[in-house]
Formats: C-alpha cells, sequence, structure tokens
C-alpha cells in the first residue's frame, strides 16, 4: 500500500488550482433591490461535498506524504455530520482506513437508521459511540486513539483546524472577488473562517450559525485574522432539529430554485439569508453570494428530530 493512497489522492485533487471554476455560479431571482448568487459547491464531488471537500485537502495531503506505514483517518461527528461521511468517502477513494468517533452512545444500536451514518458504514468507515460527556473531552480521546492508532491523522470534529481554512481559499475565484457579501452556514466555524481570511478588501463574510455555540465568534476570529466576519443564528429550533414549517419553507425554496437543499445547514442558510433581504439588511444594489455547503447525502424526512 506504501505510496499508494498518496497517488489516489493526487489524482482525485488533481489541477486543484482550476477545480474551484468548475463549480458554478448561478443567480437567484429576488424581489428587493439586491442581487442574489450561490456557488455550487455541492458539485464538487458526489460524496466528499461541497466545503468537506477543500477543509480536508491540506490536512489529508501533509499526513500521506508522511508515507504512513499503515495510514488511516479518525474523526469526530454527530449523527448528522456532513464531515463524517466526507471522510469515509474520501477514504474509500484513496484506499485507506476509517474511524469514526460519533457523540451519543445511544446511537450504537441504531445507527443504520441514519442515513448519514449509514452512508459513512457503506463506504467503510467504523464506528465508536461516546457518550455525550465523554465526546466533550476530544482533547482526551485525541491523545488516547494516537497511542491506538500511532499512524493514523486525527482529524478535529468538522475538520476545522489552521490546514483547513487554507484549503477553503480554493473555494474562492477570480468570479468571487467582485461580490459584496460572502455567505455560508456554520457549524464549527472553520469554512467562514477561511472565507474571512481570503476575502478581497471590501468584502463581508457572513456565517449562519446553525449551532448553540458561543465560543464560534472566537474560534472565526482566531482562525481568520480579520475583523471582516459576522455570524447570525440561523437555529430555527436548534441542530439537527426543524419542524413542519421548516421543511416546508425549504422544500418550497429548493423547488422554486432548482436547488437541492437539506434543513439542516443550507436550508437554515437560505431561509434566514431570505429573511435578511425582506428585512433589508443589504444596502441597494449588494451583491451577495451563498455558498451551497453540500451535505445532501444526510437529509431525508423520517429523520426530522423536533
Amino acid at each position: 500500500m506504501k505510496g499508494r493512497p498518496l497517488q489516489l489522492f493526487e489524482k482525485l485533487y488533481a489541477e486543484i488550482d482550476s477545480r474551484s471554476l468548475r463549480t458554478p455560479i448561478i443567480e437567484l431571482p429576488v424581489k428587493a433591490d439586491v442581487r442574489l448568487f450561490v456557488k455550487r459547491e455541492d458539485l464538487m464531488h458526489k460524496e466528499i461535498s461541497g466545503n468537506k471537500y477543500w477543509k480536508l485537502f491540506f490536512n489529508v495531503k501533509e499526513f500521506l506524504a508522511a508515507d504512513m506505514s499503515d495510514p488511516m483517518l479518525i474523526t469526530f461527528g454527530g449523527a448528522y455530520s456532513n464531515h463524517i461521511a466526507a471522510v469515509a468517502a474520501l477514504g474509500r477513494e484513496i484506499g485507506v482506513e476509517t474511524l469514526g468517533i460519533i457523540r451519543g452512545d445511544e446511537l450504537a444500536g441504531k445507527w443504520q437508521q441514519n442515513r448519514t451514518l449509514a452512508t459513512a458504514a457503506a463506504n467503510g468507515m467504523s464506528f465508536r459511540f461516546v457518550t455525550r460527556n465523554e465526546y466533550r473531552d476530544k482533547d482526551t480521546l485525541a491523545t488516547e486513539l494516537k497511542t491506538e492508532f500511532p499512524d493514523a491523522l486525527i482529524v478535529p470534529e468538522g475538520g476545522t483546524n489552521e490546514q483547513a481554512v487554507e484549503g477553503v481559499r480554493y473555494m474562492l475565484d477570480e468570479r468571487t472577488k467582485v461580490l459584496d457579501y460572502l455567505c455560508c452556514p456554520v457549524g464549527t466555524g472553520g469554512t467562514i473562517a477561511g472565507i474571512s481570511k481570503y476575502a478581497e478588501p471590501g468584502q463581508k463574510a457572513i456565517g449562519f450559525k446553525v449551532v448553540r455555540d458561543d465560543s464560534l465568534a472566537e474560534t472565526v476570529s482566531k482562525l481568520s485574522g480579520k475583523n471582516n466576519a459576522e455570524l447570525i443564528d440561523a437555529l430555527f429550533g436548534g441542530y439537527g432539529k426543524f419542524d413542519e414549517e421548516h421543511l416546508h419553507a425549504v422544500e418550497r425554496m429548493s423547488k422554486r430554485f432548482g436547488i437541492p437543499l437539506e434543513p439542516i445547514y443550507t436550508g437554515k442558510m437560505f431561509r434566514k439569508l431570505f429573511e435578511l433581504i425582506d428585512e433589508e439588511y443589504f444596502p441597494p444594489g449588494a451583491k451577495i453570494l451563498a455558498f451551497h455547503t453540500g451535505g445532501l447525502q444526510g437529509f431525508v424526512k423520517t429523520e426530522n428530530k423536533e
């Protein structure tokens, strides 16, 4: 296997400097004196979807370049983690074993009912289910895992770290430079931090928070190094939760614009974004770009948890 995963990885990410240009930017009609565009990062890869494709790039490239004898990818996430699904798919693509540390030991006996976890398992990922208290101390878990698996790369929850921020810069290109606002949903903060860091002077980054986490602003500021980002709550009931009203709103937006959305990340971002447009949050003539960050593999109506 030595050298083979790196070769497969390099093939997967070939011509990386031009890959951002392969994702279309489309304009959506809005009833306001602003212009709204969507960059379809969800089309970057069928399973390593959206921002996950870029957040994993430098993390995994540097790891594989070390040429470990028995490489392995280990990461953390919950039942609705798009990052878990993306790591599993990447492991399958490059022939590397993957392990997911899953928040909530109550899921151990019923993970097959969860679309995201079932998808990850189908791509070869093994799971360890830990209690929510154990999960909060991920530093201790990571230390123990590194001892048990010395040749493994321990990727943080959501893939968020400095290497992830560096990868997110590939979501920006010549087309995005002329836009005023750059928007994305926020879970762990890595994507909005990267957008903020590599935005043009005068551009504003707006992150739509789908989780309750008061530390996100500090995380984004630290990873970005700039003060051009704003975080706006888009919880609509809480992380991984949505009622029928929200579900119908997301379905209406998806049908109206012909863009597949899921209700946990992109659906909440777009719903809140349209509310802001209606409230005239953006000045007349503003050009707004929303990044579609993928995660469609996890959506199935029966997973609605109110």
